[in-house]
């Protein structure tokens, strides 16, 4: 759905022009997985799918919130009335936004939203980043806020982690406030320092595919919450604020000193190893050797998969029958136990191995994935 039609459903709706239409857009990530609460190192990119709202300011109190996205009709909020985790919904991501940017003490005193989004929902694309980012960049611009996107990026962290109750890092949030088209964004996620790296894979003969499993998944759900738990405790452990501490030279030395907590050790073994990967595939774009990503998107896989223990059988068998058919590198992406995994290919390969990761998905009795190519993509702005 367009701005338009966005547009034309406000109207509908509520009877009155909005003030105003924004956009914010999914992303995947090229690598770097849960480094970000980790304090370590990330590099997404901004996808073309977006969320878009159609936002206007009201003075009562009130929040009025619809999405054509989901049959549930206006559902209609007292902002003196949310509270963390009150709501299990979908409308619980917007709402979040509007009660952290109160909690922070911002004069937000209302808003009618109508939302749209293109952005695939449990696919780890970050369809939820995207909706509290673009109702906060709305009411950022309506309330005259002055909020930088690091800022926002911080509060739409504080609403998934307090009020949807989801114990996600900084990386969807501020990769939809801040990518650039073309560009994949290098994140340092401590002190959000983010460096635009230029990512032109057609230029170079080269495509990114993005292979949704299909596989829902939840961040609230326990595992993920354990993962964070784990490593946070190896940290304690080893005697450093974060696992990014670690440097990746003294990592044998940290492991032993772990003993035989076997799955604290996996967990650090994953963190400090990832955030060594992103500052490889940043060194190797930055020198032009953009075919030598593809191995180490690989290792990202198997550290995962086996250290982490986040894949699932259909990111493994995406990944493996990819390679086989042929592709530079493969792996999963996003939080992981289900979503999507990411093929970089040679452009003359892509049917090939869209053709082979459909046949095997066939083969093995699952769910027909949803392939699609992946170009960097602006990140959000206002439309009108």
């Amino acid at each position: 759905m367009g701005a338009e039609q966005v547009r034309d459903g406000f109207v509908a709706l509520y009877g009155a022009e909005p003030d105003g239409i924004w956009s914010a857009p999914g992303r995947v990530n090229l690598i770097g997985e849960h480094t970000d609460y980790n304090d370590g190192f990330v590099m997404p990119f901004a996808l073309p799918h977006t969320a878009i709202a159609a936002v206007s300011r009201r003075a009562d109190g009130r929040l009025r919130l619809h999405s054509a996205d989901v049959e549930s009709g206006v559902v209609e909020l007292a902002l003196d009335d949310l509270a963390p985790e009150s709501d299990r919904t979908w409308t619980a991501y917007p709402a979040g936004v509007v009660w952290a940017l109160r909690e922070a003490g911002h004069p937000v005193t209302g808003a009618d939203i109508h939302l749209s989004s293109t952005v695939p929902s449990g696919a780890g694309l970050s369809s939820s980043a995207a909706l509290e980012v673009v109702v906060a960049l709305a009411l950022n611009d309506l309330y005259g806020l002055g909020l930088q996107r690091w800022q926002l990026a911080r509060l739409c962290q504080r609403a998934e982690n307090v009020y949807v109750g989801a114990p996600t890092g900084i990386m969807d949030q501020t990769a939809s406030a801040c990518c650039e088209a073309g560009h994949a964004l290098f994140l340092d996620t401590r002190d959000l320092s983010q460096k635009q790296i230029p990512l032109d894979l057609a230029a170079e003969g080269m495509r990114l595919l993005v292979v949704d499993t299909q596989v829902k998944h939840a961040h609230s759900d326990g595992e993920y919450g354990k993962r964070r738990a784990g490593c946070e405790k190896g940290a304690a452990l080893l005697g450093v604020d974060a696992l990014r501490d670690i440097p990746y030279a003294e990592l044998d030395a940290a492991l032993a000193r772990l003993g035989d907590e076997e799955e604290v050790r996996r967990l650090v073994r994953h963190v400090v190893t990832e955030d060594e990967r992103v500052e490889r595939v940043v060194s190797l774009l930055e020198s032009g050797e953009t075919r030598a990503v593809g191995p180490v998107l690989t290792e990202g896989h198997a550290s995962l998969r086996d250290d982490f223990r986040i894949s699932c059988p259909e990111l493994d068998l995406v990944v493996d029958t990819a390679l086989a058919a042929g592709a530079l590198g493969a792996r999963m992406t996003g939080g992981g136990f289900g979503g999507s995994a990411i093929v970089l290919a040679e452009a003359a390969d892509v049917d090939t191995l869209t053709k082979a990761v459909e046949e095997a998905f066939a083969a093995a009795g699952f769910t027909a994935p949803r392939v699609f190519e992946a170009v960097p993509a602006a990140g959000a702005r206002r439309l009108s």
